[in-house]
């Protein structure tokens, strides 16, 4: 399970950044691999409305938005933290936020849906320095939008009042163990999943159809990932277009390794689609042989035959499992 942290705020080693560091610190403890990303240090260029995300699907800039488009993507868990600036969150968290722009146009416009859209879960951690009653409503909304874009449902927000100098957040009576509780709230149900990993030579389509199938019909029961043993730099163009046709959404999943793969977490089972001996066995951990003919180089039709036998495959294997 990955959990992705959005550090909003300007400060280093401040109130929002211990606040987030109670919740990821408890999520690494329940077995989640995690990563505070620090917003205000990433290049995240300002939305200019070009319009370019809702005819084409995809944002021009070249800076930081494409690997944190991936990141976003990949989490399980997004939990955004962010000090109150004129009731919303911080203009470098803004920036990033109004940039899920291209994930709304893939979502709302193009009729993509992400294979975790159904079951990623977002949540809100935040600080302000008034007692106002209304002080997280703007953050409320915005958090609201912003998590629909990159598809998870909104599972809270937990602010606090009157936090505002160096530390205050440490003094709280309850912040920091909150935050540990609510981590324990959100990821235990998705902790039991059964992890199956995928495997192919290049994870630039069999394994990616295979992972992105399973996580779409049954993410809330398994944990799926896909890996190769000689990642591509890419997944096979061909392939996005063929799952796009489902309405399954492979934009920014990227291929990685298998070392890599198995290094996040121990599979419950190891699925081959036909990569030899190139596959791994792992001591104790159940492996099934597909042996799926490769598609890559191969005619779009061709491909969309393969796509099928996968997805027939991989809903008999959710259904059992």
């Amino acid at each position: 399970m990955f959990v992705l942290g959005l550090q909003g705020s300007p400060r280093k080693k401040g109130n929002t950044d211990a606040l987030l560091a109670s919740f990821l610190a408890e999520a690494e403890r329940l077995g989640g691999n995690t990563e505070n990303l620090y917003v205000p240090g990433r290049n995240i260029k300002p939305c200019i409305e070009c319009g370019t995300c809702e005819r084409d699907g995809f944002c021009p800039f070249e800076d930081d938005m494409p690997e944190i488009y991936a990141q976003l993507r990949r989490a399980d868990i997004v939990v955004m933290a962010t000090p109150i600036f004129f009731y919303g969150p911080t203009a470098q968290m803004k920036a990033l936020i109004d940039r899920s722009q291209a994930l709304w146009a893939r979502r709302y416009i193009h009729s993509l849906m992400d294979p975790l859209s159904k079951w990623r879960k977002g949540f809100v951690l935040a600080v302000g320095a008034t007692k106002g009653q209304n002080l997280f409503e703007g953050l409320n909304l915005t958090a609201k939008y912003f998590f629909d874009a990159l598809g998870a449902s909104f599972d809270a927000l937990l602010g606090y009042r009157q936090i505002e100098g160096p530390g205050e957040i440490n003094n709280h009576p309850t912040a920091l163990t909150d935050a540990r509780e609510k981590a324990n709230t959100i990821l235990l149900p998705l902790m039991s999943r059964k992890r199956i990993l995928f495997l192919c030579m290049e994870n630039a389509c069999r394994s990616q159809m295979a992972s992105a199938f399973a996580k779409h019909m049954a993410g809330d029961r398994i944990a799926a990932d896909s890996a190769g043993s000689a990642p591509a730099l890419k997944v096979n163009p061909v392939v996005m277009e063929v799952m796009a046709e489902k309405g399954i959404d492979m934009a920014f999943h990227r291929p990685k390794s298998i070392d890599a793969a198995i290094g996040r977490a121990r599979p419950d089972l190891l699925v081959s689609m036909g990569c030899g001996d190139a596959c791994p066995y792992l001591s104790g951990v159940p492996k099934e042989e597909w042996d799926i003919i490769d598609p890559s180089d191969k005619p779009i039709d061709f491909v969309r035959r393969i796509r099928d036998e996968i997805e027939e495959k991989v809903r008999k294997l959710v259904t059992s499992a």
